[in-house]
């Protein structure tokens, strides 16, 4: 019996990449036959056509399978839902922007087949801005430093997930989970493949400042108590230099008692460093808050619209949770 391999992407308003990763991938499968492939995409609520394209790509292949969300949950939670509906004996994660090359998955299957529950694609280099990179690249480094479990560096999601993996991933009630985080934290045999992620061909990014902070910020409050201890040790090490400089004011003052001058910008300077340190550590406890808030809600995924070429006898035995 072949082994079945689940394509899973996400996408939102990616219309003119869409017809191009289809074909991309239907070369691929076609250079494999000794398996049985599926793709699954699930569809963020596009308004530019992207509907249109994946239903009529769905009536002609039914081994194309699509999941419409009644709207646009975000790059955390739907990616990871449809990643939870592969029925496959393993699951190849990626992009639908054609960043993620559809031509490595045969190294993927095959270093799965070695033996590896899970295969990573890293990217060591990448035609991306330089600045964007190296920002990723410290972030990444920072986050490993401080986690609690092991981080894979300079990895943000395209790899192969064997059902061992996908299996122990449905055990996570996690309403916003930090997808990348997980890998270290369930374990299983892992090795990592370095390949140059590709410039998009067409369209614009969705991601902004603020879903990029947002998805770092989930990563940090999601595997590491570090911000919250270095408030406390930064408030230790603050009285400390707070009571030394008084002290030597105060014998400064006692020996040149007609001469000597405090002045206002001591007192102002100090007065914002200390108010400035009170707000980003209010701020970091805010986050925390947050991400207790989120969880105490325990909304689902998504809310699915539609399903295409989904049924019942499906290797799970069930529909899109």
């Amino acid at each position: 019996m072949k082994k079945k391999i689940s394509v899973v992407t996400n996408c939102y308003n990616e219309a003119e990449n869409l017809p191009e990763l289809y074909q991309r991938l239907k070369a691929v499968f076609a250079a494999l036959p000794q398996y049985d492939f599926e793709i699954i995409i699930g569809d963020n609520h596009s308004t530019d056509g992207s509907r249109e394209i994946l239903r009529r790509i769905a009536a002609e292949d039914p081994t194309f399978k699509v999941i419409f969300n009644a709207n646009n949950f975000g790059h955390i939670r739907s990616p990871f839902y449809v990643l939870q509906q592969a029925h496959g004996d393993a699951a190849i994660a990626m992009c639908s922007d054609l960043q993620d090359p559809p031509e490595m998955l045969p190294e993927l299957i095959a270093a799965w087949e070695d033996g590896n529950e899970v295969v990573c694609a890293v990217k060591p280099v990448s035609r991306e801005n330089p600045l964007m990179f190296f920002i990723r690249r410290c972030y990444y480094r920072l986050l490993s430093r401080f986690s609690e479990t092991e981080q894979v560096q300079n990895f943000y999601g395209f790899g192969l997930y064997g059902r061992k993996f996908l299996d122990a991933l449905k055990l996570y009630h996690d309403p916003y989970p930090y997808f990348r985080g997980l890998i270290g934290e369930i374990g299983f045999r892992r090795i990592e493949l370095p390949f140059v992620q590709d410039v998009r061909k067409h369209g614009k990014t969705k991601n902004n400042w603020f879903t990029l902070y947002d998805m770092a910020m989930t990563g940090f409050v999601n595997h590491t108590k570090m911000p919250l201890r270095l408030a406390v040790f930064c408030g230790f090490v603050l009285a400390v230099l707070s009571l030394l400089v008084a002290v030597g004011y105060f014998t400064y003052k006692l020996l040149y008692w007609d001469t000597f001058s405090l002045g206002l910008a001591p007192l102002v300077i100090g007065l914002f460093f200390f108010s400035a340190v009170q707000l980003i550590f209010i701020g970091i406890i805010g986050e925390y808050l947050g991400a207790v808030w989120t969880q105490v809600k325990d909304r689902p995924l998504v809310i699915v619209e539609e399903t295409l070429n989904f049924d019942r006898d499906d290797s799970t035995g069930n529909e899109p949770r």
